[in-house]
This record gives C-alpha cells, structure tokens and sequence, in this order.
C-alpha cells in the first residue's frame, strides 16, 4: 500500500540517462494515479480487508455460490462505489497535501456542511435499518410508506452535501475525509434499498416509480458518475450528460433528434434497471472483467509481467532500435491482460521509453511507440484488454469465435507498429542494446513455463469450457507456476494479489456503470435507430462513405474513455446501423470496436500518447500526432476485414491466406510510405505510388492485389537501383548499462 512519488509527473521527470539497468521489477508494481490515497494505521488495513473481501466475494460466487443476477450486479457496483470514495480523493493531491502531519481534522468552515450531511446519514441509516427490519425480520411486504420516503431523501441530501464538499475542501493523502465516508454510506444505502425492494423495482421501475425509487436510482447514478469523474476524468461525465441532457430536451430538438421526452422519476429508474446501468456492461464487469483483472492480478504478483519483459528483450534487444521492438512485444503481452492503454503505458513504458531515448529516438517517438503498442494490446487475443467479452454479451456471438476471428487483425496491427519501427530505426542508423545488458536467452528459456496459465487459458476455451470457468482455471495455474520459481505464492501473496486486483477493478467498474447509462439512454430515446437511418442515407451515396462516417463517430464517442467504455457506447450507436446496411454483425461490432479502441492515440484526446508523454517528457499533442502516425495501419485494418472477411477468418483456407499475405504486402507498403523508407529512403514520387498500391489492396480484390503488388515489385527494383541508404544522422551509441540482467 506503499504510495509511490506523486503519479505520472514524477516518472515522466527522469532523464534518459538514469536507466543503468534493465531493472523489470517495476513492470509488475501497483500504478499509483495522482488522487490515490496511501492510507496508514487501521485505515490502510481496512481498505485493505475492503479490496481482498470485495475480489474474494466474486471468485466465490461466481464459482461456488452464484447469485440471483440483479442482486449481484447491484452488490457489485455498491462495493466498488465504497472501495473507490474510501481510496480515491475528489481531485489531485498536491505537495502540501501529502499527509505528513501526525493527526487530521476538518477545518471549522467544513463542520457545518459535516454536521448536516452526518445527521442526514444516520437518520437515513436508522430508517433504512428499521425498514430492513420490518421486511426481512416480521416477513411484512413494505414499512410505511414515509420510512423510505425521508430515508432515500435523506440519502440524496447527504450525497450531493458530500460530493460538493469533496471538491471544496482540501483532500489527505494518508487520510480519507468526512465527505468521503458520508458518499461510501450512501452507496450502501442505495444497495439496500434496491435489494430490500427488488421484486418490486423489476416490474415499476421505469413505468410506475415511486418517490424513493427515484431518489435512490437519481442518487445511485449520481455516486456512479462522481466516482467515475475520479477515477478515469471528465471525457466520460461529458458525455454521459449530453445524453442525459438529450432525455430531457428531446422535444426542442429537430430532425431526427426529436422525441417526445420522459419523466425525471421514469429516466432515472428506468435507467437504474437493465436496460442501462445493470445491463450488458456491468454484466461485463462483475463477471468476465473482474475475473481477468484478478487473474492479470495474479500474474503481476507472481512476477510473470517481469518476466514477459524479460523475454521481450532477449529476443529483440539486440536487433536494431531494439528497446521499441521490445515495446511492441512486450506491451501488446501485458496490454492485452490491461483494461485500459494509458495504464499499460505507464506500466510498460516506464522501462521502454527511457530505453529506446538512449539507443537514438526522439522522446516523442519513443513516447509513440509505446502508446501505439500498448493500445494494440487492447485488440491481443485471448484477452483483448476485457472488450471481448463486452462484444460477446452484447452481440451473443460464441467468446472463442471472437477470440478466434481477432488473430489476423492483431497480426496485421502489430506487424504494421513494428515495421514502422525498424524502418524508423535503418532511417537513423539505430543500434540495439549490447548484450551484456540483455537477459540470457537460455536463461529465459529456463522458464519458458511461465507461459502455462496464458496456455491453459487459450486451451481451455477452445475446449468449450465456459469463460469463467477457463479464467478460474487459468487463474489456479498462475499460483501453481509462482511454487516453481523464487516469487513463489502462498497466503500473503494470494491476498496481496485479491488487494491489488480490486484497486485495478474500480476504474474498470466505475467505467462501465457509467457506460451503462450511455447505453440505457441509448435504449430509451431510440437515438441509435436515428444514427441507423442516417447511415442508410449516406450508404445509398456511398457504401465507403457511410463507413468513413461510422470510423468518426467511434472515435468521438471514444475519446478520452477506455477501451471497454469506449466501445460499449460506440457499439449502441453506430453497430445497429452498419448491421442494418447488410454487414455481418461479427464484421460490424469489430469495425466499431478497433476504432474506438485506437481512439486512445487519436488527436485531440488521445489519452495513451499523453501518459507516455509524461514518462519522456515530450510534448503532448506533437506525441499524440507520432502516436497516430504509428497507429496508421489501425485505420486501415478494419476497412481490409470489411472488403475481404477472410480477415476474420470468415471465408475458406485458401481465401483466408490469401487475404492475410495480400494484407500484409500492403501493411508493409503503407509502412514504408508513411516512414519514407523502402529498401532506402523514398521521395515524395516513391512514396505517393506506395502509398496507392497500400490503398489498393484494401479491396481484398485479386486485379486490386495485383495492382498493388505490381507496383511495390516496380519500385523495389527502383530503389536498389537509386535510393540512398545511408543515416540521416550520425546514430548514438547506445549507453551500455552496467551489470548483467538474470533472467
């Protein structure tokens, strides 16, 4: 629970030259974000005993004691809510807020606001405690109807009192505020009164609500989004507002936007059914979500992240640009276990940045690099960063079909990042690490076991074996692995690893309750039918033109959000009407789902370029723009799987492998174009046909591919014959660290 120097800014300040070593043992520590507390004394331990109850009371329900679905659901986002208000402060701490002092008390202008919202919690806590009473205890249907009436007012009151003290007062690194107890009680509150009325609430909410139906739902929503403005920023919050904003001013509206609008007391519990923020998302994430971060949890804690580094650079570290390929390898392995891509920079990017500045890249194309690799892990099968399985509840295709059908695709993305890496690298002379600062391939190779529990995964469901019970068995392999190395896990490190799982979960849960908002919103309004009907117009256009239309809007809606997010919004809105213009659903949800994941590396927000822009002290938007130059192929490769579905594997044998090598000639190309290298350095006038004979083979087409094929022979014969290959800069040397890395 040790909090580390301030976040991202801090890593960010370390210059190039401080790396002696290629020390990986920071791949597998807690990222600690800027407003997360380090709690001491008996408040650490019981965040502490909050986090391992919250992960252990999923393992065993989901595999032992299975709960009826909206109870668990509810369960779920309630212990989140607590565990998140409790761990994570209303804004950033800043230098003289670290905690230091001996004790903490509030200020006398914050005893007031304290006061009231304390005395509206408890009188809510005893209604609501004598209404359980009277329910669960006397076996009576309801209390009168004035307890729950002043309880759920009193709920709402002491909230919002809360949630505007939160971002008045100044926030305690080591010690969690009043307001912060009083929004964790509250949470609590909302749960209760949903389980104690369930029966009830799944056949009124929505149609007949009652007055404490709605201020609970209205409350409930309301702790959603100030969690999720905590942990994962605003981009979301804006959102989900202009969509609760839409509810309402649908009848201002023109065109299309119009609708007839709803009831405050109908929208909000309508919304807290689900049909939005029980529904598919937080389905998602109690279940499949919460089980892989558990699992990834698991990993880190026995240091297999450590050593998926560690074979990264034994394979690639010695090869030109080597600490980018390494970049490649190693955050598309950890990427695809990590629900968003800004963490994965952070994870990974720590290490690689520094690395790939001393062997001659830019800060900004080192800061690129990895945002463009960590992202593409969010499409690395089998775990796909956690959408997978988001695409599989929503469209009820088979997980293993998915899992299946994104292999090429991730081939072609990550084949497209490194190519453009080693072309950066020829373009200036780059040279990998030296060896004596690389781990010992026969050394990795030792532990080449390390890789069971990602085995055991992929096997088990291929086997058919149920994505719960393939995690839970992956899972137990990961402990069993850890006995065969010097990170071996017993007690205290299976409940360091549920600790550290659940402080990974809350921004993944917070996320996706929000995003379940978006969806019910969605749902109610009929606003994605609009955008169907929209899609339909500019397809009798053109066909290319509705998907270009369909590309933007993805990544709008994504931006600034996670990959899970992300997609959950973009697959209610845009995925219906590609559907709708004849597109395979399986096609349709994936076109959707990479744009809204290559969203994080997309100018103006692009949330992955940032956090590694902070790691190498570049600037921001010039990273984001290298970072999207870098990402390019993602931008073509679901247009390739649209023109030619052997992409996804939906054709025979022959059409699938010929669609993936036409596809790679013309990654390749597009590589080489954007890169300004092929076979030496390309001009303007090489690099315009290059770019063309990319583009052609996008059709899947054969006179296309010939076409295209056709000219990268042409040009490679004019290159070996005029093009210089010479560096455009004198390259560095790179630094050769001291010691030797052990596997």
């Amino acid at each position: 629970m040790a909090r580390e120097d301030n976040q991202l800014q801090t890593e960010s300040s370390a210059p190039s030259d401080v790396v002696e070593t290629l020390n990986v043992e920071k791949i597998d520590e807690e990222v600690v974000v800027a407003n997360e507390r380090d709690l001491k004394s008996w408040r650490g331990w019981f965040i502490f005993a909050a986090c391992v109850g919250y992960a252990a009371f999923h393992l065993i329900t989901l595999n032992m004691f299975p709960m009826e679905t909206w109870s668990f659901r509810i369960t779920h986002i309630a212990g989140a809510l607590v565990i998140g208000f409790i761990l994570m402060a209303a804004r950033k701490f800043q230098d003289t807020e670290t905690g230091g002092n001996i004790g903490w008390s509030p200020s006398r202008i914050e005893i007031l606001p304290g006061a009231i919202a304390a005395l509206l919690t408890l009188m809510a806590v005893v209604l609501s405690a004598y209404a359980a009473h009277i329910v669960l205890v006397q076996g009576q249907m309801a209390p009168p109807p004035w307890v729950w009436e002043y309880a759920s007012i009193g709920t709402f009151a002491a909230a919002i009192i809360a949630i505007i003290s939160s971002w008045l007062f100044k926030p305690q690194a080591q010690y969690f505020g009043w307001y912060d107890v009083i929004l964790a009680t509250c949470s609590v509150l909302v749960c209760v009164y949903l389980l104690i009325n369930l029966a009830a609430l799944q056949s009124r909410a929505g149609v007949m609500p009652t007055p404490p139906d709605f201020w609970m739902s209205l409350t409930g929503i309301i702790l959603i989004m100030e969690l999720t403005r905590r942990v994962a920023g605003l981009p979301l919050i804006i959102i989900a507002l202009v969509f609760i904003s839409y509810s309402f001013l649908g009848p201002y509206l023109p065109g299309i936007l119009e609708h007839s609008g709803y009831r405050a007391s109908r929208f909000f519990t309508y919304i807290y059914t689900d049909n939005g923020i029980l529904g598919p998302t937080v389905a998602v994430s109690s279940t499949y979500i919460i089980l892989f971060i558990i699992f990834a949890a698991f990993l880190q804690e026995s240091r297999v992240g450590e050593y998926f580094v560690n074979f990264a650079f034994a394979i690639a570290g010695r090869t030109r640009g080597g600490p980018a390929k390494v970049a490649v390898f190693s955050s598309g392995l950890m990427g695809m276990i990590n629900g968003t891509s800004a963490g994965n920079v952070v994870a990974t990017g720590s290490l690689t940045i520094p690395l790939m500045k001393k062997v001659g890249y830019r800060s900004q194309s080192a800061a690129s690099i990895e945002a463009a690799s960590s992202t593409g892990g969010q499409i690395m099968p089998p775990i796909m960063g956690a959408g997978a399985f988001i695409m599989a509840e929503i469209t009820g295709i088979k997980y293993t079909e998915l899992m299946m059908s994104a292999i090429i695709p991730a081939i072609l993305y990550f084949a497209a990042v490194f190519l453009m890496v080693d072309f950066e690298a020829q373009k200036l002379g780059m040279k990998g690490l030296p060896s004596s600062a690389l781990p010992r391939l026969n050394e990795i190779l030792k532990k080449i076991f390390l890789f069971i529990p990602i085995i055991i995964l992929i096997y088990t469901l291929l086997s058919g074996y149920s994505v719960i019970r393939a995690g839970t068995m992956s899972l137990i392999a990961a402990v069993v692995v850890s006995w065969l190395t010097t990170h071996r896990m017993g007690p205290i490190r299976t409940i360091n690893a549920l600790n550290r799982a659940s402080r990974m979960a809350i921004q993944l849960i917070a996320v996706c309750a929000c995003a379940g908002i978006i969806v019910g919103v969605i749902g109610l309004t009929g606003v994605g039918l609009r955008f169907s009907s929209m899609l339909l117009q500019l397809a009798d256009t053109s066909q290319l033109l509705a998907l270009g239309f369909a590309m933007v809007i993805s990544i709008i809606l994504g931006m600034g959000m996670p990959t899970t997010a992300a997609y959950a919004v973009a697959a209610s809105v845009i995925a219906p009407g590609l559907i709708r213009l004849g597109i395979d659903p399986l096609t349709a949800h994936f076109f959707v789902f990479y744009y809204a994941v290559i969203s994080a590396i997309t100018p103006p927000v692009a949330l992955a370029a940032y956090a590694g822009a902070a790691i190498a002290g570049s600037d921001p938007m010039r990273t984001s723009v290298t970072a999207f130059k870098f990402g390019l192929a993602a931008f073509i490769v679901p247009y390739m799987f649209f023109y030619a579905p052997g992409l996804l594997l939906q054709a025979d044998a022959q059409t699938i492998a010929q669609n993936m090598v036409t596809a790679l000639i013309g990654i390749f190309l597009l590589a080489s174009a954007v890169q300004a290298w092929y076979f030496g350095h390309a001009k303007t006038y090489v690099r315009v046909p290059l770019l063309i004979g990319a583009i052609s083979m996008i059709s899947g087409g054969t006179v296309t591919d010939i076409l295209g094929i056709s000219i990268g022979l042409i040009l490679f014969f004019w290159q070996k014959r005029f093009a210089s290959t010479a560096p455009l800069e004198t390259p560095r040397e790179p630094a050769s660290p001291t010691g030797q890395q052990q596997a």
